[in-house]
């Protein structure tokens, strides 16, 4: 590749990056911020979310936006015609509209070595968010940790917790979500608890 097409390629690479952080924050935190209000399900109009953005001073097309929603490779993000909402993560109070579904036998959650003490003694807690998320595969669990640092992975015996009423649901980009995970549902499967 050409160094100017290199060049070109890379600050757009940096654009949707920052652009996907933006819009997370926005759909997830803080959506009256661009005035806007979550609908049941967490959708909000494209055009207002489009016209939000630009008076926030990130310039953004639908082009733009379609682009990043079908090339997350986590699938932040949905689009439903003229809505669009991101898919789990929220701490502001909004109607997921999620049913409860069976989980498989064995969750994962990723984490540092320095909170795996605590939630070894006091279990999973969501936290400012709606829910604990959790994966279905190792991979995914091991790239959540990895963004702070030395990566732990618990595994979590979902089958157990939801026998015992705990209930689950799946977001639509398959993450795994429920209100807390007691800490007897815990184990440690990889890397070393923080020792002091």
């Amino acid at each position: 590749m050409p160094f100017q097409a290199s060049f070109i390629h890379s600050i757009y690479t940096l654009f949707m990056q920052r652009l996907s952080r933006a819009i997370s924050y926005y759909l997830r935190h803080a959506p009256q911020e661009l005035g806007l209000q979550l609908e049941p399900g967490g959708w909000v109009e494209v055009a207002g979310l489009l016209a939000g953005l630009q008076a926030k001073g990130h310039p953004c097309t639908l082009a733009d936006l379609t682009r990043l929603v079908a090339s997350s490779d986590k699938r932040r993000f949905a689009l439903d015609g003229q809505r669009i909402r991101a898919n789990q993560g929220h701490s502001v109070p909004v109607n997921l509209q999620l049913t409860p579904q069976s989980p498989p036998p064995l969750l994962y959650h990723g984490t540092t070595a320095r909170f795996v003490p605590g939630i070894l003694e006091q279990g999973l807690h969501r936290g400012k968010r709606h829910h604990v998320h959790l994966s279905q595969c190792l991979d995914s669990a091991r790239q959540v940790g990895q963004r702070r640092g030395s990566v732990v992975i618990l595994q979590v015996d979902a089958e157990s917790m939801q026998q015992q009423g705990h209930p689950f649901y799946c977001s639509a980009n398959q993450v795994w979500l429920t209100n807390f995970v007691p800490p007897q549902f815990i184990r440690l499967t990889g890397g070393q608890p923080d020792p002091g």
